[in-house]
């Protein structure tokens, strides 16, 4: 078998995937969901409701009905086994799905963090921007100082063409 045929894909260092494996392969994100489905499921009021309304009648049903059809007659230990049994299910997939929360958190305040970080050097930043602006400003002349200054430059031209008129007029005179 030459190069030219050869799968590029298929390398020398991985074993081959045949597609069947020895243990089973779980997507741990995909059961991660149904435990919160669940947790989200057993948490609510719908749930304890229901759960209520079955054991009340397990135990009505187990109390009034004959003693050959009783399934599970006093103490209720098959009952019992029952609540003990979805229990047990019950904690590990809250505590799953709590961890999965808590993971979640985690990251959404480490993006918090980052995004105020970010904010906080931006308003520093911007900060710095106007200060030096400010600072630029203190040298730039402002429209009122030009308007005082062209005054004054206006009256000493006022004021020289007057003494050049009134030269002009006495040399005028004397002639």
């Amino acid at each position: 078998m030459d190069n030219n045929t050869r799968d590029k894909s298929a390398r020398v260092d991985q074993p081959l995937d045949r597609g069947i494996g020895i243990r089973p392969s779980l997507d741990p994100e995909r059961f991660g969901r149904l435990s919160e489905s669940v947790a989200r499921h057993i948490g609510s009021w719908a749930f304890i409701a229901w759960m209520t309304v079955v054991i009340i009648a397990w135990l009505i049903f187990n109390i009034v009905a004959p003693a050959g059809l009783r399934p599970d007659a006093y103490p209720f230990i098959f009952l019992t086994l029952l609540l003990s049994l979805q229990a047990s299910y019950a904690a590990p997939l809250i505590l799953l799905a709590q961890n999965r929360q808590t993971d979640r958190d985690r990251v959404q305040y480490q993006e918090d963090r980052l995004r105020t970080e970010r904010l906080l050097a931006d308003s520093d930043y911007l900060a710095r921007e106007i200060a030096s602006l400010r600072g630029a400003l203190g040298e730039v002349a402002t429209r009122d100082f030009m308007r005082s200054e062209l005054r004054d430059l206006l009256s000493d031209i006022n004021a020289r063409m007057d003494a050049i008129e009134r030269d002009q007029a006495g040399s005028n005179s004397t002639e």
